[in-house]
């Protein structure tokens, strides 16, 4: 079987050799060349263009927004070219209407679709051990499933209706952006009040919130290790934005959601659009004078 991969941002290229790895028939597109050309060095075959990604029997996508899917793949026609019956599994985090509309899109034209974002930082993708939140019909997630469990620590199915996938990875970077802000102002309570960060990170993650979202995010937050980027403070806003589309769509407030997104903006204003989202914990800092 030969699978697809487009969308070779840090994330992308870390499936992809993932799949390298499984010993699987890459090939692999991206609008810039760099990082096809160094999967190409790798093992894989480069694509001259999308389409030809798209004659695969699988292909995985980890373009970044809706708009990027759009301008790429439904603009271009791609789809009336595919394979048939070929599978498109979507790795990105998507607006939960555009998950509706892809999985509409794809069965008119007698191609299956899955959801299937995924949850871990590229370093995490590089070792195959990302979680993988996965719906849509079940045929199609049958076939979806060994393709996903050679990057995946574990997939999640979430149902046969694909958007679901969505809705709970939406819900995921909202409560994880939730608790980056909540690090953040605690860690610029103790600094104010003359204790390290630090210490206090050290004394959440051995006791009451010994979780990988502390773990990993309260020595960055405390430390103030905003880049390089493990996941782009614009990310984070676009995220934020569909999640409180999607409560907004379903009728449920966020009442926090959208203080994260005005906190988000805030650091995009000061200069951070480039760093990693974690730094939004900035922002409590600078208003606090520290």
């Amino acid at each position: 079987m030969r699978i697809g991969v487009a969308g070779l941002g840090k994330m992308g290229s870390g499936m992809a050799r993932s799949l390298i790895r499984a010993g699987q028939d890459l090939v692999v597109w991206n609008r810039s060349p760099e990082p096809a050309e160094e999967l190409v060095r790798e093992g894989a075959a480069r694509a001259r263009d999308i389409s030809e990604v798209f004659e695969a029997d699988a292909v995985v996508t980890m373009l970044a927004t809706d708009a990027a899917i759009r301008e790429a793949i439904l603009a271009q026609g791609v789809l009336e070219r595919a394979r048939p019956g070929m599978l498109h599994i979507v790795s990105a985090t998507i607006s939960v209407p555009f998950a509706e509309e892809l999985a509409r899109i794809h069965q008119e034209h007698g191609l299956a679709y899955v959801s299937a974002p995924v949850m871990g930082r590229p370093d995490v993708a590089a070792a195959g051990e990302l979680n993988v939140l996965v719906a849509g019909e079940r045929g199609a997630v049958e076939r979806a499933s060994p393709i996903l469990g050679m990057f995946a620590k574990k997939v999640w199915p979430l149902g046969e209706k694909a958007p679901m996938a969505n809705i709970a990875k939406l819900a995921a970077n909202f409560a994880l952006a939730c608790a980056i802000e909540c690090m953040g102002e605690a860690c610029a309570l103790a600094r104010r009040n003359g204790l390290e960060p630090e210490a206090l990170m050290e004394l959440f993650t051995g006791t009451l919130f010994a979780a990988p979202a502390y773990k990993v995010y309260g020595p960055v937050i405390a430390q103030q290790r905003f880049e390089p980027a493990g996941f782009l403070l614009t990310h984070g806003l676009k995220d934020i934005r569909q999640a409180i589309e999607a409560g907004e769509l379903s009728g449920v407030p966020l009442a926090f959601a959208s203080v994260l997104r005005d906190n988000f903006i805030d650091a995009m204003a000061h200069g951070d659009a480039e760093k990693d989202w974690s730094a939004i914990a900035a922002v409590v800092s600078r208003r606090a004078g520290l």
